[in-house]
C-alpha cells in the first residue's frame, strides 16, 4: 500500500483542515496516511472510525510561517523534518506539507537529496489557461533563485515528464520565458539556456508573459525569482478582478439577475479553473522521492487532492522517466 506522510501541523489553520483533508482522501482512495505532529491534537480531530486507518508519528516542534528557513535542518523535532525523514528513510513514498514551503523545500533537497543529473530541483505549478480543458506547468516559482543555464535545461526536462506522467500530454511544449518570442531576445541568462533548450524535444523557443495564460505551450520554464514575482502577481490580479466583479454586481439589480444566472454554468467553473484547491500543491521536481508543498491556506479539498497528486507522482514513475529523460539528453 502506498504511504504518504502528511505534516499535520503546518499551515495557517492547524492540524483541522489537513485532518479533514486527509478524511477525504481516504474516503475516495485507499492509502496510508502517517500523520506527524502532536498526537493529541491530532486524535482530537480524527473521527474513531479512521484512527486504525492512519499512522501517527509524535513531533514536538512546529516550524512557523517566520521562522528562517535555515533553521529547519537543526530542528529535528519538527513536524515538517521528521515528515520528511520518512520519505528519507523509505518509510513513506511521499510527503505534503502546507507548511513553510522554504523549510520543506530545504529539508527536501538537502535530507532526501537529489536525483543524479539534477544540480537544483524546481518548484512547479499549474497555471489557469484560456482552454476549458488545458492547464500550463509553469516552473521554477520559487526553489532556485539564482539560476544557471544548466538549472534552466534540467528545469525544461522536468517539466515536460511532469505533463507526459500527470497533466496526461503526449508531447508537451515547451517555451522559455523572456521578453519577446524572437530568437535574440532574452538576458544573458535565457540567451545561454535558449542554446542548451534547442535539444529538449520539445522545446518551442522563447514565450512571453501572455503566453502562460494563452495555451499556446504546455510547460513554460523560467529562474524562480522571476517565477514567484509572476505567480504572485498572478494571484493578486485574480484576486482583484473578482473582488471588482462582486462590488459592480451589488451596485446593479440587473447585474446581480446575470450573476445569479451565470453561477452555476460560468462563475463556478471559472472558480474551478483559478482555484489552486483543484491541483493541492505543487511538486518540488527533481528530489530522490515526492514533496508537494501547498499554499498556507490550504483547505480539506486541498489537502486531499494533494496527497492525491503524491500518489499519481509515485505510481506514474515520474522520477525514474525523469532519469531516463536526462541520460536520453545526454545531461
Amino acid at each position: 500500500m502506498i504511504r504518504i506522510a502528511i505534516d499535520a501541523m503546518g499551515g495557517d489553520f492547524g492540524p483541522e483542515p489537513i485532518i479533514e483533508g486527509v478524511i477525504q482522501a481516504l474516503d475516495e482512495k485507499k492509502f496510508l496516511p502517517i500523520l506527524v505532529g502532536d498526537r493529541e491534537q491530532i486524535i482530537s480531530f480524527l473521527p474513531q472510525y479512521y484512527l486504525d486507518k492512519v499512522e501517527i508519528v509524535e513531533s514536538s516542534d512546529v516550524i512557523a510561517m517566520s521562522d528562517q528557513a535555515t533553521h529547519a535542518l537543526k530542528r529535528k523535532e519538527s513536524s515538517i523534518y521528521k515528515a520528511v525523514e520518512l520519505v528519507r528513510d523509505n518509510l513513506a513514498d511521499g510527503v505534503v506539507s502546507a507548511g513553510h514551503s522554504g523549510a520543506t523545500m530545504t529539508l527536501a533537497t538537502l535530507r532526501i537529496g537529489r536525483l543524479p543529473h539534477i544540480s537544483k530541483p524546481a518548484l512547479a505549478t499549474i497555471m489557469p489557461n484560456k482552454s476549458l480543458t488545458a492547464k500550463t506547468l509553469f516552473l521554477d516559482v520559487g526553489a532556485v533563485t539564482d539560476c544557471t543555464a544548466k538549472n534552466l535545461y534540467e528545469f525544461a526536462i522536468m517539466g515536460e515528464v511532469y505533463a507526459q506522467k500527470l497533466l496526461g500530454l503526449r508531447n508537451p511544449s515547451v517555451g522559455l520565458l523572456s521578453n519577446g518570442e524572437e530568437d535574440s531576445k532574452g538576458n544573458a541568462l535565457t540567451k545561454e539556456a535558449f542554446k542548451l533548450m534547442k535539444d529538449v524535444p520539445g522545446f518551442k523557443g522563447n514565450v512571453e508573459g501572455s503566453d502562460i495564460f494563452n495555451g499556446s505551450v504546455d510547460v513554460v520554464v523560467c529562474d524562480g525569482y522571476t517565477g514567484n514575482i509572476v505567480l504572485k502577481a498572478s494571484e493578486g490580479v485574480v484576486s482583484t478582478v473578482f473582488d471588482l466583479m462582486k462590488t459592480h454586481i451589488r451596485k446593479s439589480i440587473p447585474a446581480k439577475i446575470g450573476a445569479f444566472m451565470m453561477k452555476k454554468k460560468v462563475f463556478t467553473k471559472l472558480k474551478e479553473k483559478v482555484d489552486y484547491a483543484e491541483y493541492g500543491g505543487a511538486p518540488l521536481l527533481g528530489v530522490k522521492g515526492c514533496a508537494i508543498i501547498s499554499h498556507g491556506k490550504s483547505n480539506a479539498k486541498a489537502i486531499k487532492n494533494a496527497i492525491f497528486q503524491a500518489m499519481a507522482y509515485h505510481d506514474l514513475g515520474v522520477n525514474k522517466a525523469i532519469e531516463e529523460s536526462l541520460t536520453k539528453n545526454n545531461a
